[in-house]
């Protein structure tokens, strides 16, 4: 029923300021939109909401992933930029903080201005 609609993500902010500086400046999204409720930012096949909320409460995974060609040069770009990579003490992740699936996909794992948990993927 919904596999032909276009997918918006969302996420959370009450550091509206520093969340616009991040998903342009940092991630490199295109700023869409600014409507005083939310800042909207496209990227190649998806936009991403993120709404002005009182409060933010952080998931404990991964609300936004992005599928990537080379996972090595993104996290190496984005550390450039400032990005600090999680480390979990139940994953055995390298020295970037990228971890390896038994299938071969590789994931480092970053937070955004308000510790939403972010995600590059290069899938296997």
């Amino acid at each position: 029923m919904l596999a032909s609609a276009a997918i918006t993500a969302l996420v959370g902010t009450t550091k509206s300021d520093a969340a616009k500086v991040f998903y342009e400046g940092v991630l490199g999204l295109k700023f869409i939109a600014d409507d005083t409720f939310a800042m909207i930012f496209e990227g190649k096949n998806a936009r991403v909401r993120v709404s002005r909320v009182p409060a933010v409460a952080p998931a404990q995974y991964a609300v936004l992933a992005f599928a990537v060609a080379d996972i090595e040069k993104t996290v190496d770009g984005l550390a450039a930029r400032g990005v600090v990579f999680a480390r979990y003490p139940f994953f055995v992740q390298d020295a970037k903080g990228i971890w390896s699936a038994p299938d071969g996909t590789k994931v480092a794992w970053f937070h955004d201005p308000d510790l939403n948990l972010l995600s590059v993927v290069e899938h296997a």
